[in-house]
């Protein structure tokens, strides 16, 4: 049944309030819908921070939002490359030193349908070690001011959790055999989802309720994720998606992680996204949770995993 939670329009940026005062980090923010949630938040107020691997798009995207919105805007970005673990350091003692509060870390960037396995500079498998390494990292670096802030952490995943292997590779997490682009990215998705679960898990064992933990999805929207990453097929094969009603605009998808950086009353062990059409557009609510990225045990080893592989023991 669909969530009929904010109407039958489901949640829109009507719902926002005034948002001055408070600061969103939104890695990924220069383009697409990291690019429109930075857009969206500024209507209202808000200070933003993008986490952006291009210092040049960077500064083209902070003047085309000046341009928009006033030379005060409050916008800027920290350079910072999620597949470069040194860089994620780096960037989180230049937010530390800058950002004195984090009322919401949006975990937005992201690379998708790899064509040929490719290893980051610390060997992980691109996929994994950018989505998911590197944001889990990024968030345990920050959760000390995000609690101070009494702030939240947002995970922007994708229905590809749905394919593939539907579970973590734990025999080949690199995929030295059998690499597929599709399988890899939708690993890396899942494991972004497991991470923000057994955060949940973790926070409310630690009795630390300051900090609230969400899970979305942007639906099949029309953002430059797959020409900035995928093969020739892939590029194609969304090129003509985007001519049916199966995709939406970056606008639209940047909705499910504007409602969860700043919505209240939201429930926690929940994937909220668009719930139209096989939920790849639609009303933003309260879409379908899959089992198999509830899985404790699963979690719980791709935690210690993540933890070794990062050098970074989380503070719970």
């Amino acid at each position: 049944m669909a969530d009929t939670t904010f109407g039958p329009k489901g949640w829109t940026p009507e719902r926002l309030g005034d948002l001055g005062g408070k600061t969103y980090l939104v890695t990924g923010g220069n383009a697409g819908a990291g690019f429109q949630a930075t857009r969206i938040l500024l209507t209202k107020g808000a200070k933003v921070v993008m986490l952006n691997r291009s210092a040049e798009r960077s500064r083209a995207a902070v003047a085309t939002l000046r341009a928009e919105f006033g030379p005060q805007a409050e916008v800027d970005f920290i350079r910072m490359d999620l597949s470069d673990l040194s860089s994620v350091r780096e960037a989180s003692a230049q937010i530390l030193a800058a950002v004195p509060r984090i009322d919401a870390l949006i975990q937005n960037a992201a690379i998708a349908q790899v064509p040929t396995r490719q290893l980051t500079k610390d060997g992980f498998e691109s996929q994994l070690g950018t989505n998911h390494y590197g944001h889990f990292l990024l968030a345990g670096l920050l959760f000390d001011r995000i609690e101070e802030s009494a702030g939240r952490i947002v995970v922007v995943a994708s229905l590809g959790y749905n394919m593939g292997l539907k579970t973590i590779k734990f025999d080949d997490m690199n995929w030295d055999s059998g690499y597929g682009a599709n399988a890899a990215y939708s690993q890396s998705k899942l494991a972004q989802m497991m991470f923000a679960y057994e955060l949940q898990d973790r926070l409310a064992a630690a009795g630390k309720t300051s900090v609230e933990v969400y899970v979305c999805h942007p639906g099949s929207s029309a953002t430059s994720l797959i020409n900035t990453s995928g093969g020739p097929l892939s590029k194609l094969i969304f090129r003509l998606m985007t001519m049916t009603p199966m995709v939406q605009s970056a606008e639209k998808g940047a909705y499910p992680e504007v409602m969860c950086a700043t919505e209240d009353g939201l429930l926690q062990r929940a994937l909220y996204g668009p719930t139209g059409r096989m939920e790849f557009v639609g009303p933003v609510g309260k879409g379908t949770l899959n089992p198999h990225a509830n899985d404790k045990a699963v979690m719980t080893r791709l935690w210690s995993i993540s933890e070794a592989a990062t050098g970074f023991t989380w503070p719970l």
